[in-house]
């Protein structure tokens, strides 16, 4: 029975001290997450300090960023300015932003379904700047050669800068075309080159 004592009185020892030594890892354990969310807390205050918010939302901030474009919108709207607008609006959206066309705009001139990119500058011309920049193109598309420009010209098949500068020069000396058939009067310009423009060329109330 002394025996038996004994032995029982060791094993309670050691049942003692492997419950000790449990006690003691599940303390390191704790003490362990505790300094990790303490080093989380410090990196994240120190974020905090930096920039004035935590880093996730520092994060956020970039991405509401990097989600907005900005343009500038001048011309005939209420308000012409520089705006921020999230990425993918259209012209119309700008134009809203802007307080809407003026009654001068021309509105029909502006493609108000165009997609936006960062830093770009939309321009909403005036009824009389659209007048002007379309002077020498008649209401069907064709090019009136007695009042386009130079560009406009340009335009045509076989016309280059300086037949364009010719036909410029002809009509200023000679008081302008009577017919589509008279710019052949100009120097380079034949039947074949022409034929290719007939169709695209006029001279206002001739057809």
């Amino acid at each position: 029975m002394r025996m038996n004592k004994k032995i029982f009185d060791k094993i309670r020892f050691f049942i003692f001290l492997i419950g000790l030594a449990m006690s003691m890892a599940a303390c390191s354990g704790k003490e362990a997450v505790l300094l990790e969310d303490s080093d989380l807390v410090r990196e994240q205050g120190l974020d905090e300090e930096k920039t004035g918010f935590p880093a996730a939302e520092k994060e956020s901030a970039k991405q509401v960023e990097e989600s907005t474009l900005f343009v500038h919108i001048c011309g005939e709207v209420e308000k012409p300015g520089v705006y921020e607008l999230p990425e993918g609006s259209r012209v119309y959206e700008a134009v809203e932003e802007a307080g809407g066309f003026t009654e001068d705009a021309a509105a029909d001139y502006v493609n108000l379904a165009q997609i936006l990119e960062d830093g770009w500058k939309v321009e909403i011309p005036s009824k009389e700047e659209q007048t002007e920049v379309f002077a020498g193109i008649a209401d069907d598309g064709r090019v009136d050669i007695n009042t386009a420009a130079k560009e406009e010209l340009l335009t045509l098949p076989g016309i280059g800068e300086s037949r364009a500068e010719s036909i410029i020069a002809y009509r200023e000396k000679s008081g302008g075309f009577s017919r589509i058939e008279d710019i052949m009067k100009v120097e380079g310009i034949k039947e074949g080159m022409f034929a290719k423009m007939k169709d695209k060329i006029c001279v206002r109330g001739v057809r």
